[in-house]
């Protein structure tokens, strides 16, 4: 079975390892390389970096596209999708004989769109999962071919459960690719009216504050904004993140406020506190919310929205 890839973050190489198993993958399809950080030096996605090393042709272009004539001579029997990073011209879906299979880290039709996992643990779903859906014109309204589901952990972070559902949807992909290929597998149509959005996240809505949101809305930002962009509020004028909170019972300062109480850091919510455990002044590393107060002799903070130039 001839097969194409299409994919470019860290969590689509455990699909592509599954497809490499199960298919000779012809072309692997990712991301142009971008500059990263201050100094702007290009890096290619981790996508390229697997293909490269298991010796998989590369193709970096900047709109899909402009594969057709190369996906035309393949000869492919499918193509699989993973956090591609856009979308599919209705063109290319025609070129395999079995089409394009998208691995969606959701139940559709939840969750549809670029982040599916930061929307159900914002929401405070107990339950995900991941689907094989058989693409169409659509943002991920294709038909279902197979899904799985996933308990949500009480105190898993986006990062976390994304990678574990990488390798869910990697297995799901390996045992039901040949199925797929031969049409053994029935396509059953999303039910459009039970959709929900799962939009692409901004930084500007990592912001939390205390003062108006829950101790539990405190608490699924920061596990849903970990590792990008990070749950933030400011300090003193300066960018502050939250990396890792717990719930707790013990009374706490007033809301917004950030204080030492006994050899811990609580933060105080609109109904209740949170501990910090580990924090990230802006410029500075990541250090135990413990370090940080001591940096500051034990003054508590106060939680503010931000200036224009910490909004940034």
């Amino acid at each position: 079975m001839r097969a194409a890839f299409f994919g470019t973050p860290s969590h689509a190489v455990p699909a592509l390892a599954a497809l490499c198993d199960a298919a000779e993958v012809s072309l692997v399809v990712t991301q142009p390389d971008r500059a990263r950080g201050r100094r702007g030096y290009r890096v290619a996605p981790p996508v390229k970096e697997a293909a490269s090393e298991w010796g998989i042709p590369v193709a970096q272009p900047e709109r899909a596209g402009d594969l057709e004539e190369t996906l035309d001579g393949l000869d492919l029997e499918v193509a699989v999708v993973v956090a591609f990073g856009q979308l599919i011209p209705p063109a290319l879906l025609q070129i395999p004989r079995a089409g394009f299979v998208n691995v969606h880290f959701s139940l559709l039709p939840r969750w549809r769109g670029a982040s599916p996992v930061v929307r159900a643990i914002l929401a405070g779903d107990r339950t995900t999962g991941v689907t094989l859906m058989q693409m169409d014109e659509g943002l991920d309204t294709g038909p279902v071919l197979a899904a799985e589901q996933a308990a949500i952990g009480p105190r898993e972070s986006a990062g976390t459960l994304t990678a574990r559902l990488a390798w869910r949807g990697a297995a799901l992909l390996r045992g039901r690719l040949q199925s797929i290929a031969a049409g053994e597998l029935e396509p059953r149509v999303q039910d459009d009216e039970r959709a929900t959005a799962a939009r692409r996240v901004r930084v500007e809505e990592a912001f939390v504050d205390p003062r108006r949101h829950s101790a539990a809305a405190v608490d699924r930002a920061v596990r849903a904004f970990d590792p990008r962009p990070g749950a933030w509020s400011t300090v003193d004028g300066r960018r502050l993140k939250l990396w890792r909170v717990l719930p707790t019972e013990a009374p706490g300062p007033e809301p917004g406020i950030v204080a030492p109480v006994g050899d811990r850091v609580l933060l105080g919510a609109r109904d209740g506190a949170l501990e910090v455990v580990e924090l990230q002044p802006e410029g500075k590393a990541r250090m135990t919310a413990v370090e940080w107060m001591r940096g500051r002799r034990g003054a508590a903070g106060r939680l503010e929205p931000p200036t224009p130039r910490s909004g940034r």
